[in-house]
């Protein structure tokens, strides 16, 4: 590990005139920190726009009319009729929120079949032991430390966090396939953030951004030529589905039932996804497992006494209790710092008052055998 942190020169730099006129932020807002893999623990925190903090709420427009709300709840009552045989008034509850169209209410039920069959698919899936067959110079150390810096950097450049997660499936991704140096972790890194920014974001920093985060530690043309090898190495398949893409309706499900704040619960589902992006045991679980226990650990945490799970959840995401237990405990270990207890930004991010300061949320130090047992709103 102290080789990789001697690997590139240590800055802090502040960067407001280089901000205002790359990416056109506001004096105010351009505060830019250069920084290398080894500096990451020390980092501050840095604020982010509220404008791209998931999990605000917006305020829906009403249906335009009786008759269309009623034509698309036909639609999705034949759809159920038909696939399962018989009308399931649970998911139609779930998912006839025609009133925002980014929900997809009709087709909801198919899109997340298609992404459960996406998310399977070898070409876009990590080796879940690459460290070990492919890697000869990366640890999961090294691993954590970079995408714990991934995250700062993220948060300075205000990306979204759909970034964030494709940013560490392509490094986990790449490093299936082709075994580099220490050195060039840093690269492959900010590489995979160049190219899931250009894929999710509206304006997304350009290469010399990345460069000047690095602290010039990389070359234009060095970067340039990395994003190339990663997009040949991925073969250009770079729509994978992700926790995020999840933990967006796993999340509306688990509110449906649970008494407790749904921004407390939204928000700790965020931050608990975000830990488990950190420790490598978690590559080998597939997003939507890893999206399934975040939940059923973020309900334990706000109300330990009522079984965590339910026959919604188990019918939505697919999976029972019994399944998400070894992930369950690791992501618990992380919160609980009896994981990855050095990487703190993340952690640092979500002790903010606009978090509901959900890194901080007691939680017990163990978790009842039982609750990992299909019996739901069981009391202990």
């Amino acid at each position: 590990m102290a080789d990789l942190e001697n690997c590139v020169r240590i800055t802090r730099a502040a960067a407001k005139k280089r901000a205002v006129e790359t990416i056109g932020v506001a004096p105010e807002q351009s505060k830019k920190k250069r920084v290398v893999l080894g500096e990451l623990p020390n980092l501050s925190n840095v604020l982010v726009s509220m404008n791209q903090t998931v999990g605000t709420e917006t305020q829906k427009p009403k249906a335009k009319t009786t008759k269309v709300k009623k034509a698309l709840v036909q639609v999705k009552k034949t759809t159920a009729e038909v696939k399962d045989g018989v009308c399931d008034e649970k998911r139609q509850e779930i998912d006839a929120d025609f009133e925002d169209p980014q929900l997809c209410g009709p087709f909801a039920a198919d899109i997340y079949e298609y992404l459960h069959e996406m998310e399977v698919n070898p070409k876009w899936r990590p080796l879940p032991d690459y460290l070990e067959k492919v890697q000869t110079d990366v640890s999961a150390n090294m691993r954590g430390v970079l995408v714990d810096w991934l995250l700062e950097v993220a948060e300075e450049y205000k990306l979204i966090s759909d970034t964030l997660y494709l940013t560490v499936s392509y490094v986990d991704r790449f490093l299936s396939l082709n075994a580099i140096k220490r050195q060039k972790l840093q690269l492959l890194g900010v590489s995979s953030m160049l190219i899931a920014s250009k894929y999710e974001e509206i304006n997304p920093p350009n290469v010399e951004d990345f460069c000047y985060i690095t602290d010039n530690t990389y070359t234009k043309e060095e970067v340039v030529k990395m994003e190339a090898d990663t997009l040949k190495a991925l073969k250009f398949e770079l729509g994978s589905p992700t926790i995020k893409t999840f933990l967006r309706r796993f999340t509306r499900v688990a509110q449906e039932d649970f008494k407790a704040s749904s921004l407390q619960l939204e928000f700790l589902g965020y931050y608990l996804a975000e830990l488990s992006l950190l420790d490598y045991e978690c590559v080998k679980f597939l997003p939507s497992l890893v999206a399934a226990s975040v939940m059923f650990l973020a309900r334990f945490m706000i109300q330990p006494k009522i079984h965590p799970w339910s026959s919604a959840l188990q019918q939505q995401t697919g999976y029972k209790s019994s399944d998400l237990k070894e992930c369950v405990h690791i992501i618990h270990d992380l919160y609980l710092n009896r994981r990855g207890g050095s990487l703190q930004a993340v952690r640092e991010k979500y002790t903010q008052h606009k978090f509901k300061n959900v890194a901080v949320i007691p939680c017990s130090p163990e978790i009842p055998f039982c609750y990992f047992e299909n019996v739901w709103g069981t009391k202990i």
